[in-house]
């Protein structure tokens, strides 16, 4: 066995440091998992680092790797920064610890990342499962050449001495900062003649297959690796384009091929929770020799529960539709004594034959699912027009004015068969046809890949799956919908609710505490850590952490580390204001509507006392020098809280807004960037959790009100109602509680650091006192938050910044 103080990444660890590594190597051994809350200052990353490559170092124990998921990207890059500075203080006869960072397809392609050879975000996936089928076809068994060949006639190309009919090229592809040996357009392969007679392929991927020991048929896959991933440390994602892309290999299948021999491998909960990417790519992680680490684990109960819940979009079946015609239509034409016509992309009969001969799918059951998808998609439309035509009458003359919608297939709050389920039968499908049409989709798929000699993503295999999901699971864990979501799409008629909505059905899963404690059963042991997981008791809970460790007789150790920077340097509050529920405040478009920022004092107390003790309170902490964050419960109770700033704070004033991950970082940018300013955010936003606020970059944050969830949407009313089923009180489990946490989260970017300064407030009655509703026992029981009346805010400020003045 290894010292932990040996792996442990600087001088002297703090006593925090120290009781959270010891626990979470003695629980791991017995197979267990710790679940730390701990502030920040307590570094959580280096205890999971240190604990978890003690375990895979030390030759006594099964543990052979260390799997971290994270939900946040500033949080991935601290992963890496602290196993960077582990690794700079290794003994000099240690190996360094290797370590790699997972990404997707379009992070890593070097022709996407460029924007080469038509490749985009929106179409790497399907183009590399392409260009990947092709290569393989012209190499593997019975194939037109070798993989040494491509490479070599890629490369040939690329400085001029291709042959007569091969098409000229430009320069070098660079990414990275680093030469490929390769043209920035795809090569061919083909003896000339026009294009159309030549074979795109990727050389990266035939450079990667030539690299494969015995052609990949036999050997360890990582010797295709071109460097030494045991002896290189900490590898990035642009480190490893960097390498693979020099060498001429496939960066994607390069990490593929090293990612169950490195010891530490940084990823996103999708690497251990999506049943398709751990299908088809992460599998070999998920096991007993893992020792995994959720960070940001606050979040894991809602990640997962979108990453297990389903959807079929109206545009899926339609495509799903064409894909079942076009494999129908040669034997249904055969059959009729009619030609096929030139052109039409519909497979061969025989093929269609052969196929459904090696399989077990029938011809009469693709024109069976043919007609329920066909069906399915016409009970939709009627539903989604029935449904416009009952609450927003005369929809078709005012489709920029819908909104995003949520049509319940069941009531809600009563669990029962939803009226899908319920049309199917009456239209006579039975069981059989939500059942196979699962089979049926992948034998389709598998007909017009072979048909037109290209593997692509088809939409009839994930409507056959959902199908079979949707008829599989339960009523009360599951809740079934329509779901609206807003977009524009020119090609559809104007009278049409498509030419204004997406429409999708979704299967959501309410419960995904047998998800979460099914797979995390799957590994050996580990951490879960935040910030934020008060109260412990529920966070087992709906993690399925409590059902561990009573039924599988494995230990979930508790540990809780608070804020130990300088006590001086901080004031808390929490400020007893009416509550700032919907019921008290109102609608904000009618409060924006009444220029709340301005008038007399007691004239706006008239028209909304709440508003008003809301915006007076505000307004005093974002007088404060320096930058202010403040939270609101939604974007348009932001916005409104943005106006009244405008009006009456003597800085700028920044809105946030939901946007694109670009215009989100100049906004922090500018935030960050010259003299105070007052950032105004939703705190279900991204601005509130994950950010790096330290040093001088924010100076307060004020959080307003409780962030409950919209509770009257069909789907929290559903996820509350299984709630109470499952665990007794859905109200406190589904959603106070994790508004809470949301609050705490966006207070908590204040204080980073034992030199930061500044002041956090909770406006809202519940953080404040007792009461039937109070969320006062969610809060760190530190007695940090001090209770002040709204009139006494000014002075609790204004007494913080004379005690700071003076020291």
């Amino acid at each position: 066995m290894t010292n932990w103080r040996t792996v442990f990444g600087h001088e002297s660890p703090y006593d925090p440091q120290v009781d959270g590594i010891e626990t979470a190597i003695d629980t791991a051994r017995e197979g267990g998992y710790t679940v730390i809350e701990g502030a920040c200052g307590t570094g959580k990353t280096m205890i999971a680092l240190t604990a978890g490559i003690e375990l895979v170092r030390d030759p006594e124990t099964d543990y052979e790797r260390v799997l971290v998921l994270t939900s946040v990207k500033q949080q991935l890059r601290q992963f890496e920064a602290d196993l960077e500075t582990i690794n700079a203080n290794l003994p000099s006869d240690w190996d360094p610890v290797s370590g790699l960072t997972l990404v997707g397809k379009a992070d890593v392609c070097p022709y996407n990342r460029e924007r080469k050879a038509g490749f985009d975000d929106g179409t790497v996936y399907d183009r590399c499962e392409s260009l990947r089928e092709r290569t393989r076809d012209l190499t593997g068994e019975g194939g037109e050449t070798t993989a040494q060949n491509l490479t070599a006639r890629a490369r040939s190309q690329q400085i001029g001495l291709a042959d007569s009919g091969a098409r000229s090229t430009g320069a070098f592809l660079e990414t990275a900062g680093e030469p490929t040996p390769y043209p920035t357009e795809l090569p061919e392969y083909g003896e000339g003649g026009p294009v159309g007679a030549e074979t795109e392929y990727c050389p990266f991927y035939a450079q990667y297959l030539e690299d494969l020991p015995d052609g990949g048929s036999d050997g360890d896959v990582a010797e295709a690796v071109p460097y030494d991933f045991t002896a290189a440390g900490m590898v990035t994602p642009e480190d490893l384009v960097a390498r693979s892309a020099s060498h001429g290999t496939c960066p994607h299948s390069v990490m593929g091929a090293a990612l169950g021999h490195v010891e530490v491998v940084i990823g996103n909960y999708y690497h251990a929770f999506d049943p398709r990417t751990v299908g088809s790519f992460t599998g070999a992680l998920v096991d007993d020799s893992t020792f995994v680490v959720c960070d940001e684990a606050h979040m894991l109960e809602p990640r997962v529960r979108d990453l297990v819940s389903e959807g079929i979009a109206d545009s899926t079946l339609r495509d799903a539709e064409t894909e079942l015609s076009r494999v129908i239509q040669p034997i249904k034409f055969e059959r009729e004594g009619r030609q096929v016509q030139g052109g039409s992309k519909t497979a061969d009969a025989d093929l269609v034959r052969a196929e459904l001969n090696d399989s077990d799918v029938s011809y009469e059951e693709l024109n069976r699912t043919l007609e329920f998808v066909r069906d399915l998609r016409a009970e939709l439309d009627r539903r989604v027009t029935d449904f416009l035509d009952r609450k927003h009458r005369g929809w078709q003359s005012n489709l920029n004015d819908l909104t995003d919608e949520e049509i319940p297939l069941r009531d809600p709050a009563e669990p029962a068969e939803d009226e899908l389920t319920e049309w199917a039968r009456e239209a006579g499908y039975g069981d059989a046809d939500w059942v196979r049409a699962e089979a049926v989709g992948a034998v389709v798929a598998r007909i017009l890949n072979e048909a037109e000699d290209e593997d692509r993503t088809r939409a009839v295999p994930a409507v056959g799956r959902i199908l079979g999901e949707w008829y599989r699971q339960g009523h009360t864990d599951y809740f079934r919908e329509i779901e609206l979501e807003r977009t524009w799409d020119e090609t559809e008629p104007t009278d049409s609710w498509r030419r204004a909505y997406n429409a999708r059905l979704g299967l959501h899963n309410c419960v995904p505490s047998d998800a979460i404690g099914s797979r995390l059963a799957s590994f050996g042991g580990g951490i879960l850590m935040s910030a934020t997981l008060e109260p412990m008791d529920a966070f087992t809970e709906v993690t399925g952490l409590q059902y561990l460790e009573r039924a599988k007789d494995r230990p979930v150790t508790e540990r809780r580390y608070g804020l130990h920077f300088p006590a001086e340097n901080r004031e808390s509050f929490a400020v007893a204001a009416p509550k700032f529920t919907y019921d008290n405040r109102g609608s904000p478009d009618e409060a924006s509507k009444r220029h709340p920022g301005s008038g007399d004092a007691s004239e706006q107390r008239q028209r909304n006392p709440t508003r008003t003790h809301y915006a007076d309170a505000v307004q005093k902490v974002a007088r404060l020098p320096g930058n202010v964050l403040v939270g609101m419960p939604s974007y348009a109770e932001a916005k409104w809280i943005g106006n009244v700033l405008e009006q009456r704070v003597d800085k700028p004033v920044l809105l946030d807004a939901a946007s694109d991950d670009e215009t989100t970082q100049l906004l922090k940018d500018e935030f960050f960037s010259g003299d105070g300013k007052v950032l105004v955010t939703s705190l279900r936003g991204t601005l509130t959790e994950g950010v790096d606020y330290s040093g001088d970059r924010l100076a307060a944050a004020v959080v307003c009100g409780v962030p409950i969830v919209n509770t009257s949407s069909p789907r929290t009313k559903a996820v509350r109602r299984a709630y109470d089923d499952e665990f007794g009180d859905g109200f406190t489990y589904a959603l106070t509680i994790p508004a809470v946490r949301k609050a705490r989260q966006a207070i908590g970017r204040v204080i980073r650091s034992p030199e930061d300064v500044g002041v956090r407030v909770l406006l809202d009655e519940r953080y404040a006192r007792d009461s039937w509703d109070s969320v006062r026992p969610y809060l760190p029981d530190d007695g940090e938050f001090q209770t002040v009346s709204p009139d006494m805010l000014d002075v609790g400020l204004e007494r913080f910044r004379s005690r700071l003045s003076s020291q």
